[in-house]
């Protein structure tokens, strides 16, 4: 039964389309819109990849479809991405073209896995700072790879240039053609203005496809020097098995490993994100990753790119209406249409058209107010975001998210190591005589590896004549085995020096844990464990009075 409740939980159901006879309407609407919105953000996203504009047109459809049956999440809208085209564009450039498909299945086959192993939730844990740091970075990289068909010169004359977008960036400054450039810069500023001022006309105006059609006529008109798309096939192309010999995996493993972790991530975040704009239903993380795999295993059988989830295009979707997966699947129909009915025309397009749409795009990715936000919050997240940011445009995406992760646990386990705190208190009730030998301690917030050695030392740091030292631990936070065995050597410690410590209030849930690493067995007596804290203090003051007769009574002896 629970094998049956696994398979039923991962696969689609009647739940999927509960809402379809009152929303479909709107369903329809919203797919028809995205699928405006996706077009050039398609075709603009393969080529910027390197694998070309009918790649990435093809992965919004097959893709989009197959993820949208399939996902988690009932209005997700998936297809080729910016962050994807940031770790694309390096993997065409070392291991050609042809090795896309292959990632594409290799990768999908690995977040399938993660999302058969139940591991969704994992994916998630990953800190606001680190989010926005890469966000920023992908958005720059997005902007300066779109630089080299700004000036016309995308294929770079066809002489080798840097894997790195900035790098690439500058050197196609110096290559640019004064002859080309006032018609292709014409041509990017067209696009920003038509995109820019669109939503004010109406917010619901697909800008990009305007700019698009605008910018495609006037080019075609006047004839310009300029760069297009090219060719597009008439029809998906018939499903095949890229290459999976045993060499070819050995070359590509690594890169889909990259891939296979963006693709989870960015889909949750995507997921996550879309959840919280409208009533959209419940997101199960781990069936979106098993959908996301499956799409880009599909996407990599038709020669597309590996695909996840889109923040941008699932935004347009929930705030245009749509509601069930009848959306996405719209959406991918109205793209096949584009592909069966308007190939030759989007074959005119220039491709400093779509450079303008990514350039907008990348810059509307960052959020002023997010960025200020996550910079005002503390130094240590102004820290992470930038660190992440600088790392993703330098080096890789991947490493920066484990580098941002690394330095937001430092940080955390820092704050959380000040937050554990030892703090002497009064004793309650009116002032008795041999209280100055009673210690009270309270112990606060967290006693793990990293705070429990400092607030030990401050409770073994009482001064010579005190007699009792109480421990209150019912404010303790979390305790860990190293906070254990350091309270277990404190008792230890001061039992040797003659003090006696009675402990006051272990949890519930930290007492399995204090009794087997021995806090319970260091105690004097097994009456020294007290659950309230005047009892605690009354056994104290008995202990001190009887010390104090029985050092009376020593003269007379």
């Amino acid at each position: 039964m629970r094998l049956v409740g696994y398979v039923r939980s991962l696969v689609p159901g009647p739940d999927d389309y509960r809402a379809l006879p009152r929303t479909w309407r709107l369903d329809l609407l919203a797919g028809l819109t995205v699928g405006i919105v996706a077009l050039p953000l398609a075709l603009a996203f393969g080529v910027s990849s390197g694998v070309g504009a009918a790649a990435g047109l093809v992965t919004a459809i097959v893709a989009g479809a197959v993820a949208a049956v399939f996902g988690g999440s009932n209005v997700q809208v998936s297809g080729p991405t910016g962050a994807m085209v940031v770790v694309l564009a390096p993997i065409v450039a070392a291991h050609g073209v042809g090795a896309v498909a292959t990632v594409s299945l290799l990768a999908g086959v690995i977040v399938l896995v993660v999302g058969l192993l139940k591991l969704g939730r994992l994916v998630t844990i990953i800190p606001w700072p680190v989010i926005e740091g890469f966000t920023l970075g992908i958005a720059v990289i997005i902007f300066l790879q779109q630089v080299p068909n700004a000036l016309g010169v995308g294929d770079f004359n066809g002489l080798d240039h840097s894997t790195n977008a900035l790098v690439a960036a500058i050197q196609s400054i110096s290559m640019a053609d004064l002859a080309v450039l006032p018609w292709t810069l014409g041509l990017v500023a067209a696009v920003a203005a038509v995109m820019v001022a669109a939503p004010f006309l109406h917010r619901h105006l697909p800008g990009s496809i305007i700019a698009i059609i605008l910018v495609s006529v006037v080019a075609f008109l006047a004839q310009a020097p300029v760069d297009r798309i090219g060719a597009l096939p008439s029809a998906l192309p018939p499903p095949s098995v890229p290459p999976l010999d045993w060499p070819t995996v050995q070359q590509l493993i690594a890169p889909a490993l990259t891939v296979a972790a963006l693709a989870a991530i960015e889909s949750l975040l995507s997921a996550r994100v879309a959840s919280t704009l409208a009533d959209t239903g419940h997101v199960d993380a781990d069936r979106e990753l098993v959908g996301q795999g499956l799409a880009s295993v599909a996407s990599g059988l038709f020669g597309g790119m590996p695909a996840t989830g889109a923040i941008a295009r699932t935004a347009v979707n929930v705030r245009s209406g749509g509601r069930t997966r009848l959306a996405s699947v719209t959406h991918a129909v109205v793209l096949l249409l584009v592909v069966y009915l308007a190939a030759s025309v989007v074959a005119e397009i220039p491709l400093a058209a779509l450079s303008g749409v990514l350039m907008v795009t990348s810059v509307r990715m960052v959020t002023p107010s997010t960025v200020r936000a996550v910079v005002r919050a503390s130094r240590g997240d102004a820290f992470v975001f930038g660190l992440t940011a600088v790392v993703t445009i330098a080096f890789d995406l991947i490493i920066a998210v484990a580098i941002g992760l690394v330095v937001a646990a430092v940080l955390a386990l820092r704050a959380l190591a000040r937050s554990g705190s030892a703090s002497r208190e009064p004793l309650p009730g009116p002032a008795q005589a041999g209280d100055e030998r009673i210690a009270l301690f309270r112990l606060d917030g967290a006693m793990f590896f990293g705070a429990a050695e400092a607030v030990a030392a401050e409770v073994e740091r009482v001064h010579g004549g005190v007699e009792v030292v109480v421990v209150r631990m019912s404010q303790i936070g979390s305790l860990d085995a190293t906070g254990a065995r350091v309270i277990t050597e404190l008792v230890q410690a001061l039992e040797r020096r003659g003090v006696t410590v009675l402990l006051k209030g272990i949890q519930a849930r930290h007492l399995a844990l204090a009794k087997r690493v021995g806090i319970l067995d260091s105690l004097r007596h097994h009456k020294h464990l007290f659950d309230e804290l005047p009892p605690a203090v009354e056994h104290a003051r008995d202990h001190v009075r009887r010390a104090e007769a029985a050092r009376a009574a020593e003269p007379s002896a």
